[in-house]
C-alpha cells in the first residue's frame, strides 16, 4: 500500500506485520508542512509536540520550530515555538520531554526549557562547557530527573532539577556507540537508549552500568541507524531505524518483530501510552504520522482474520501530492 501524504516531498509505504492474539486501534493520521522533524513528546490526554530543524540537522541556524498538535493529533499551531520570537533562540531541536508544565528540548548543546501553554521560553540548561554539541535524546523519570545523550562523545547527561538544574556525567562509554533515543522502561525504571553507530539497545542501572539488550553480531546485522525508542503501558519497547526505514517492536520477552518498513528516514518517536498511538516523524520527508498501535488481549479470545484498516491504514489510494 503506498501512501502519499499531502505537502510531502515524497512517498513511503507502510507495512504492518500481523501477530496471533492482538487487537489495534484503527486510527491514523498524516500530518504534513513540517520542516526536517526530528524529535517528538507526548502530553499525556492534551496533545503532541513535533521538533523541527528547519534545515539541515545540526546547524546553528536558529531557524528551528516547534508544532504542537491536539489530542486528536490536529496542529494547532505550526510554529508553536519558533526561533526569533522575542527571547526565544531554537536551533536544531531534537529529543523533547514534558515534566509538569515545562517542555525540555535538547538543542545541539543546550537544553532549552519553554512553558508548553504559551511556548515562552523559562529557562535554558547549557552544556556547552562540557563540550557537548550534538544533544539528542531527551527522558526523564517520575521525580523530574532528566538525561540527555550526546551522541559525538558517547555520554549521557543527568539533569537534577532538586539541585538547580545540576548537570552531571552519568556514563561515558565508547559502548554507547554514538547514543540516541533514550526513555525510561516503565517495568523496570532503568534507562533504555539506542545507538546511531552500531545499531545497539542498551539499558544502564542507577549506578551507571550498562548491558547490552540487543546488538548486531558477525553473523546478523538486523539493525542499522537506530533513533528513536519509546515503551507503551505493557512494557513493549519501539524503535526506529532511521537508515533502514523501519520500525521495531522487541516485547517484553525480547520477541521483536518489524511492525513498519519502507519507511522514509524515521527519527525520533513517541508513543502515547493513554491512547495506545505512536508518533513518528520522517525527517526527510517533512512529514509524520500517528498510527494506532495493536493491543494486546485475552490469547483465549476468538481470533478474527485483520486487515490493513484494523491497523489505522485508512488512506485514499489516489491521494496526491501538494
Amino acid at each position: 500500500m503506498v501512501l502519499r501524504l499531502p505537502h510531502l516531498t515524497q512517498s513511503f509505504t507502510l507495512t504492518c506485520l500481523l501477530a496471533f492474539g492482538l487487537s489495534s486501534i484503527a486510527w491514523a493520521n498524516p500530518i504534513g508542512n513540517l520542516n526536517a522533524p526530528q524529535g517528538t513528546a507526548v502530553d499525556p490526554g492534551e496533545g503532541y509536540f513535533i521538533a523541527n530543524a528547519n534545515g539541515d540537522p545540526g546547524d546553528r541556524n536558529n531557524h528551528g520550530f516547534i508544532t504542537k498538535l491536539n489530542q486528536d493529533g490536529e496542529v494547532v499551531d505550526l510554529h508553536f515555538i519558533q526561533d526569533g520570537q522575542g527571547p526565544t533562540v531554537l536551533h536544531s531541536p531534537t529529543g523533547m520531554v514534558l515534566v509538569g508544565q515545562h517542555l525540555f528540548v535538547a538543542d545541539l548543546d543546550t537544553i532549552r526549557v519553554f512553558d508548553k501553554t504559551t511556548g515562552k521560553p523559562v529557562y535554558s540548561i547549557p552544556l556547552a562547557r562540557l563540550n557537548c554539541s550534538s544533544l539528542t535524546g531527551l527522558t526523564a523519570r517520575s521525580d523530574g530527573r532528566l538525561y540527555v545523550s550526546d551522541t559525538n562523545t558517547n555520554a549521557i547527561y543527568q539533569i537534577d532539577p532538586a539541585q538547580d538544574y545540576k548537570v552531571s556525567l552519568f556514563v561515558q562509554d565508547d559502548r554507547l556507540s554514538g547514543p540516541r533515543g533514550l526513555a525510561i522502561n516503565p517495568r523496570s525504571g532503568r534507562l533504555v537508549g539506542v545507538s546511531w553507530n552500531e545499531g545497539k539497545i542498551f539499558e544502564i542501572d542507577e549506578e551507571g552500568t550498562i548491558t547490552e539488550l540487543m546488538a548486531n553480531t558477525f553473523f546478523s546485522r538486523r539493525f542499522h541507524n537506530l533513533d528513536g525508542i519509546d515503551f507503551d503501558r505493557f512494557g513493549s519497547m519501539y524503535v526506529s531505524d532511521f537508515t533502514a526505514g523501519k520500525i521495531w517492536r522487541i516485547r517484553p520477552d525480547f520477541k521483536k518483530e518489524v511492525i513498519a518498513e519502507f519507511l522514509i528516514s524515521p527519527a525520533g518517536l513517541a508513543v502515547d501510552r493513554q491512547k495506545h498511538l505512536i508518533l513518528v516523524p520522517y525527517l526527510y520527508a517533512n512529514g509524520a504520522e500517528i498510527n494506532g498501535l495493536e493491543m494486546p488481549v485475552n490469547a483465549g479470545q476468538k481470533r478474527k482474520r485483520r486487515t490493513l484498516s484494523d491497523y489505522g491504514l485508512k488512506f485514499p489510494d489516489e491521494a496526491t501530492t501538494d
